[in-house]
Order: structure tokens, then C-alpha cells, then sequence
């Protein structure tokens, strides 16, 4: 696939900020169109639909990426791979699965980023075994969720619950922990070669605690959506309902083929219907949304 030389690359000397601004000029693209671009680059390698593809979910790389900024690897890099896994993902994208595709292209986007890590950090060997990288990525995570602070090495009985948790040997739970103390202790380093940086290690690890008041508020926002969703429902037939649901509101994806078969009609008549009922709801939600004082009027 010949479009990452036509995209715009995250680079120390542009900054950040900048690339983030410029991909954010691209278009999102809504399912229609999205299906489209794929099934021209499934059915007849137009590179330019790949591209369209491509530069539309920029902006989901860049989030995902910025999820990884606790590694000491430059940021402008960690981009740079997920957008390899972007294009990868596109690449093998099957439109006709039944799923939109940043569903698909998360999973190739955090693998590339992972295995980039994994090459790059100096404290992980080439060729650890799925369980291990489970550990590495997780290891954190897990001793904060039991409380366990220690600064040295676990105590037994925390260790014998990670390693149950993570499916990995009491050993590798030391060792793990061993290696990332190790580089924690070397955080307050300063990056790059001069001396006088005032940028260190530790400025680039993302804090993982949450704001209470934006938990709230999220949730409040959350809540208020599923209520506005459940009253829009009306406005749709009972076949749209269904094929709505079964498309883009459960968890294992009906396929266009089993709804096709279901209805006795087109796949492409079934995603013409999934279309059309996710604009109805979609504009149902927005009148409902202004009537509740949630939303101004443009």
C-alpha cells in the first residue's frame, strides 16, 4: 500500500501540536462513504480510496498512540507506528464484515504500537511470549488495582495474585518488576543530550488517575445519551429497529449476509436500510436533545 509517503509525518522539529492540527483537517468519513472507499480498494486496489481510508483516522492513531506516552520512546515514533498499523489495517479491512472500520483498525493500531515498544525498550527481550508482553503492558495496572505500593520487590502473597491474574510464573513477576523499578528510578532524567533539557522522562507519562468531577460529569453525559437513544427508538420501524441494533448496537455484530438472509432481501438492501435508520435516529436524537435544553440551536 503506497500511501504512508502521501501522509503527513509527526516529526520532533514540526512539533506536535502541528501535526495534530493538520491531520484534523481531514474529513470523518459516515458509513456510506466509508463503505464505498472500501469496497474500491477491495475490489480494484484504488489507492486513492486506501488513502481516503487512511487520512480519515488519523486522528484515532494519534489518540491511541498518546496512550503510550509512559515508555521514554519519542512520541513523533510511537505516531509514526501507529499509523503503520492504520495502514495495515486498512490494507486487509473487509467491508462486507459487518463492522465499521476504526472497530478493526484499533487492534492492528495498539499491536503496532506494542511490538515498537517492545523492539525499542531495553528491558524487554526480542521474542517474549504473549503472556510476558501481557505483563510488561499491565504490570502497573495490576499492582495499583490491589493496593500493592511497594518500592522493592512484591510481597509474596502479591505476587502469587498477579501472576494468577496476568497467567504468568511468580517468576517472571519479579523479574518484571525488577526491570521496571529499575527504570523508574531513572524518570527524572533529562531527554536528549543536553544537559540543561528541562524536559525529563517523567514528563511524558500520562497520569492515569481521574478527575472525580469529569468521572461525574461523564457519566451524568453518558446516562443522559442512553435516555435520549431509548426515546429516539420510537421514530423507527421495527425492521430498522432490529437491523440497527443487530449492525451497530450489540456487542457480536450481525453480518450483512445473515440479515439479507433474515429479511429475504440484498445485503446492499440491508445496509441501505442500516443507513437510513441510523439517520432518522441520529436526527430524532439531535430534536429530542434540543427540546431538553442539552443541545443550543445553531
Amino acid at each position: 500500500m503506497a500511501t504512508y509517503a502521501n501522509l503527513p509525518a509527526p516529526s520532533p522539529e514540526q512539533g506536535l501540536n502541528r501535526y495534530l492540527q493538520e491531520i484534523r483537517k481531514f474529513p470523518m468519513l459516515d458509513a456510506e462513504e466509508e463503505y464505498m472507499l472500501a469496497k474500491r480498494w477491495v475490489d480494484h486496489q484504488d489507492a486513492s480510496a486506501a488513502h481516503k481510508l487512511v487520512t480519515s483516522h488519523l486522528r484515532l492513531a494519534a489518540k491511541i498512540a498518546m496512550g503510550y506516552r509512559g515508555y521514554g520512546l519519542p512520541q513523533s515514533e510511537v505516531i509514526s507506528e501507529a499509523n503503520v498499523g492504520l495502514m495495515q489495517a486498512v490494507k486487509r479491512f473487509d467491508p462486507d464484515k459487518g463492522f465499521r472500520l476504526a472497530t478493526y483498525a484499533m487492534w492492528w493500531i495498539r499491536a503496532a504500537i506494542q511490538e515498537y515498544i517492545l523492539r525499542s525498550w531495553s528491558l524487554v527481550k526480542l521474542g517474549t511470549t504473549s503472556a510476558q508482553k501481557k505483563l510488561f503492558f499491565n504490570l502497573r495496572k495490576a499492582k495499583a488495582r490491589i493496593g500493592a505500593l511497594e518500592e522493592g520487590d512484591l510481597r509474596p502473597e502479591n505476587v502469587r495474585r498477579i501472576a494468577a491474574d496476568l497467567g504468568v510464573s511468580e517468576d517472571e513477576v519479579v523479574s518484571m518488576n525488577r526491570r521496571l523499578l529499575a527504570a523508574d528510578a531513572s524518570l527524572n532524567a533529562t531527554v536528549g543530550a543536553a544537559e540543561d533539557s528541562a524536559t525529563q522522562w517523567q514528563d511524558w507519562i500520562e497520569d492515569e488517575d481521574a478527575d472525580q468531577a469529569a468521572a461525574f460529569a461523564e457519566r451524568d453525559e453518558l446516562e443522559a445519551r442512553r435516555e435520549l437513544l431509548s426515546a429516539a427508538m420510537s421514530v423507527l420501524t421495527d425492521r430498522e429497529r432490529d437491523v440497527l441494533v443487530q449492525r451497530r448496537l450489540s456487542d457480536e455484530v450481525v453480518t450483512l449476509e445473515e440479515l439479507s438472509e433474515r429479511y429475504g432481501v440484498s445485503r446492499e438492501r440491508i445496509r441501505q436500510i442500516e443507513v437510513r435508520a441510523f439517520e432518522k435516529l441520529q436526527k430524532r436524537m439531535t430534536e429530542l436533545a434540543r427540546e431538553r435544553g442539552l443541545l443550543e440551536d445553531a
